[in-house]
């Protein structure tokens, strides 16, 4: 953490998400998309489901608002649990938007399979459209109809 001004690290809200940016956490990788279990947003949450994502970021926001709106220095701990929780919710929309690539590349290749299943199923009645060729016992061929 680079000092920002006089008297310590972290002088405001700002700085403190300035320095919390630092990390290089950034949204560029995607390879380590398909587990939302190895998402960490909480050592106290072992449950993790997406949908308790809004909730919990809500609960966040409140609990911060009133460490603002009071005198002691809760707030420095709890906005780091807010950007946890933002940036859990940046990595669950990654890995939706990686698991959403797959999915439509599993959907496109199975409509190829279903188009040549297609294809082959018309050759079929084609084939047995067409009048039968019945070998004689002398060897020949004989159209048989």
């Amino acid at each position: 953490m680079a000092m920002r001004g006089v008297g310590g690290p972290l002088l405001c809200i700002g700085d403190l998400l300035s320095d919390v940016g630092e990390d290089g956490s950034g949204c560029d990788n995607l390879s380590s998309c398909g587990d939302i279990k190895t998402l960490s947003f909480s050592e106290s949450s072992t449950s993790f489901r997406p949908s308790d994502l809004p909730k919990l970021f809500q609960e966040n926001y409140e609990k911060l608002n009133e460490a603002l709106a009071g005198t002691d220095h809760s707030w420095t701990a709890l906005t780091l649990e807010l950007c946890s929780a933002m940036q859990t919710a940046n990595k669950l929309v990654d890995c939706a938007n990686c698991n959403a690539g797959k999915l439509s590349e599993n959907v496109q290749t199975l409509q190829e399979i279903i188009n040549q299943r297609d294809s082959n199923v018309a050759a079929a009645k084609a084939i047995q459209k067409l009048p039968e060729w019945k070998r004689s016992p002398d060897g020949e061929n004989h159209l048989q109809i």
